[in-house]
């Protein structure tokens, strides 16, 4: 039995259902160019996503979606490098 799960809007395949019909993955894959993620035993070992020319548009989700950065420049964790001391 194969089972394809649709999570969080990204699509789960077994590597056995990849195996057979990887063609027709990558096809989904190129006309949707929504992610698709393999799994082994249940588990997420890959992810094929869509390929881009521009690097940039990656970071595109990423913009505006820091509220507040007070000190760029300073040290991160530092309270939480001292408590593993």
């Amino acid at each position: 039995m194969t089972i394809v799960m649709i999570m969080s809007k990204l699509v789960f395949v077994s590597k056995g259902k990849f195996k057979a019909q990887a063609l027709a993955y990558f096809r989904q894959v190129q006309n949707s160019r929504k992610a698709i993620v393999i799994t082994d035993n249940g588990k997420p070992v890959l992810k094929m996503i869509p390929f881009d020319e521009d690097p940039e548009s990656e970071l595109a989700l990423l913009r505006n979606s820091v509220l507040e950065f007070k000190d760029p420049l300073g040290a991160v964790g530092v309270e939480d490098w001292e408590a593993l001391q």
